[in-house]
């Protein structure tokens, strides 16, 4: 076997390493950039929610969430004051009249929602049926 055979014998597997080191290469970047893709529609998917929620607040509200990250509701029924914070769960705080924690609650929404939609829910829950929300909530005194 001459030199020639020898080199092409010994270039077959050395191509073959080298088109799976730019496969990698290719799938690493590809998944690399759907990772990218994925946050970019979760970020709008938030920005939307928050979008959503604003337009639902009062005045007042509005002005609470963009300046402290959290809006205040009145219960439909006890006319309690309800803090409800940027969040997903465990974000809604009772309150006593002198705005100190009376307990917190965790309620919402089944499903994957953003947490502007989340917050929305909450809001419209306290705001409108009281009782049903206090009825699912859990409770940490």
């Amino acid at each position: 076997m001459g030199f020639h055979e020898l080199l092409a014998a010994a270039a077959a597997p050395l191509l073959l390493i080298l088109w799976a080191l730019l496969a990698a290469l290719i799938l690493t970047e590809l998944l690399k950039r759907m990772g990218v893709h994925a946050r970019r529609r979760q970020e709008l998917f938030e920005r939307k929610g928050i979008r959503l929620l604003k337009e639902w607040l009062s005045p007042l509200q509005l002005a609470q969430f963009e300046l402290e990250g959290h809006f205040e509701v009145i219960g439909s029924h006890s006319l309690k004051r309800y803090r409800i914070r940027h969040g997903r769960q465990a974000n809604i705080t009772e309150l006593d009249e002198h705005g100190a924690r009376v307990a917190t609650l965790c309620f919402g929404p089944n499903g994957n929602l953003a947490s502007g939609d989340i917050m929305l829910a909450q809001k419209i829950a306290l705001e409108v049926n009281e009782p049903a929300a206090i009825e699912v909530a859990n409770w940490s005194r």
